[in-house]
């Protein structure tokens, strides 16, 4: 709105200070001190209204320290983020900016299947939420929607940034030589076919991730940060042009929005901290992961996801090699084992005493400190992940 405003009256207005709305640099501060304001008031007041209703968490009993706790902890704290982060995009965002659009309805689909399995989770009192093939479903339909636009809009581009390497400007056409006339069309169903897997992988991997009071909000926070130097300086024709990255007009923008979503997910952070006063469910996880990947596809970092959101991904390989060792073994010796005590990986440093292939630590940590180290390793990656800019 006051985008709109600036660019409607900047002829005819001579108000001292007006001008600072043409800054991305000003919008972006006052689009991450708008959220943080809307989701500190906005979060007391729903973690009352939810506790009223008396809607909260169902526990199960997995023998984990001071899990039992958590009973009846409200949920649904995404609504939250969502709101917080969608409100100064409208006050401060460019909405005719392409990639702001993909990144509003990115959220609000995501976050729409997220509402829906909470509410059959709580107040249907279905444990089993939404199916997972309707949650697949929508991740693909997004992806449908984002590779599609991003193949077929004219300021945009199949290409993408390959790390660690010289001259990094990868097509993905460029892997099917050998299909002559048809090699960009094939290009563009493979890029569709990645930009699918992406949005699908790291949505479930940073709903895998939110088992502990302030691990996904903060993990997603440094993750966040980072996106937002990388589409600062990717949208920047002087710093792309002096790091050798690929320029991408208008994308400068997505800073506003990363700037919202850094703001309400920290003051998320103020409730969800441990012990936590809200969980922010899978309104607020599946929209978190999706936003995270379609954002890194849009700045073409898609390829840097596996070290900039690491935590996430090793959360996912954990459930996966559990589920399947665990299938295996049962299969070969008659019962079933275990590579870690238990899955996802946050929860292997809770479990005491069940035999797994990896039994160390043999202390149980508390719940603080595994999300701290979790936060420590988040930032670590995320240095390495900006350090990738000169290392070539």
């Amino acid at each position: 709105m006051f985008y709109y405003l600036y660019e409607c009256f900047k002829e005819s207005i001579d108000f001292p200070g007006f001008g600072l709305l043409r800054y991305l640099t000003f919008r972006s501060l006052f689009s991450i001190i708008t959220s943080l304001i809307i989701a500190l008031l906005f979060g007391s007041r729903l973690i009352r209204f939810l506790q009223r209703k008396q809607i909260g968490e169902t526990i199960r009993d997995l023998a984990l320290e001071g899990q039992l706790a958590k009973k009846g902890t409200p949920t649904m704290g995404g609504v939250i983020i969502i709101i917080a982060l969608l409100a100064p995009i409208l006050l401060f965002g460019d909405l005719s900016n392409m990639y702001i659009q993909l990144m509003i309805i990115s959220t609000l689909w995501l976050g729409f299947i997220g509402f829906a399995d909470d509410y059959i989770k709580v107040f249907k009192k279905n444990k089993e939420g939404l199916q997972g093939r309707f949650k697949i479903i929508g991740q693909v339909g997004l992806g449908l929607i984002v590779g599609l636009t991003l193949c077929f809009h004219p300021e945009t581009t199949t290409q993408t940034t390959i790390p660690f390497i010289k001259g990094n400007e990868f097509d993905y056409a460029w892997l099917w030589p050998f299909t002559g006339a048809y090699q960009q069309t094939i290009g563009r169903v493979i890029y569709v076919l990645a930009v699918i897997f992406i949005i699908t992988a790291v949505s479930n991997g940073t709903n895998l991730t939110d088992g502990m009071d302030g691990l996904a909000a903060g993990v997603t926070i440094v993750v966040g940060v980072t996106l937002g130097v990388l589409a600062y300086l990717s949208g920047n024709i002087i710093y792309a042009t002096y790091l050798n990255i690929m320029y991408i007009p208008n994308s400068g923008e997505l800073v506003v929005f990363m700037a919202a979503l850094i703001g309400a997910l920290v003051g998320f952070l103020w409730y969800n901290a441990y012990p936590a006063q809200i969980f922010m469910g899978d309104t607020g996880s599946l929209a978190l992961g999706g936003v995270v990947a379609v954002f890194a596809i849009l700045i073409r970092k898609e390829l840097l996801i596996p070290i900039l959101c690491g935590i996430f991904l090793v959360e996912s390989l954990s459930v996966i090699m559990q589920r399947y060792y665990f299938k295996y073994t049962k299969l070969k010796y008659g019962e079933g084992r275990r590579i870690f005590r238990m899955a996802p990986l946050h929860h292997h440093f809770q479990k005491e005493g069940i035999a797994a292939l990896i039994n160390k630590p043999h202390q149980i940590l508390p719940e603080a400190k595994i999300v701290t180290r979790f936060w420590i390793v988040a930032v670590l990656l995320a240095v390495i992940t900006i350090v990738t800019l000169k290392i070539r």
